[in-house]
């Protein structure tokens, strides 16, 4: 299961799209591929790892969210700690 589809499960990430007014349809998660591919989290239970999420708002505003993602990976549950936003009305950053 991907990574955003464990967050949007959760009551508090949706909040803080909710905030923004950031559709779930329009975030992308940078290197998630990669995050869950990589072999230093094989034989771990549970992952941190810290993130940048990227929503668009309707108005075409970037929202950068930094902050730690706690996955665990046996109970395929996934809860995003928010440390900052970045608004950028100038272009993407997750290309």
């Amino acid at each position: 299961m991907k990574l955003k589809e464990l967050l949007l499960n959760g009551i508090s990430f949706n909040e803080i799209l909710k905030q923004f007014s950031i559709d779930h349809s329009d975030i992308i998660i940078k290197d998630e591929e990669a995050i869950l591919a990589d072999n230093k989290f094989l034989n771990k239970e549970i992952l941190k790892e810290k993130i940048c999420i990227q929503g668009k708002k309707s108005t075409n505003e970037i929202i950068n969210f930094f902050g730690t993602l706690h996955y665990n990976l046996i109970n395929q549950l996934a809860v995003f700690e928010l440390d900052f936003v970045e608004k950028n009305t100038e272009k993407s950053i997750l290309n």
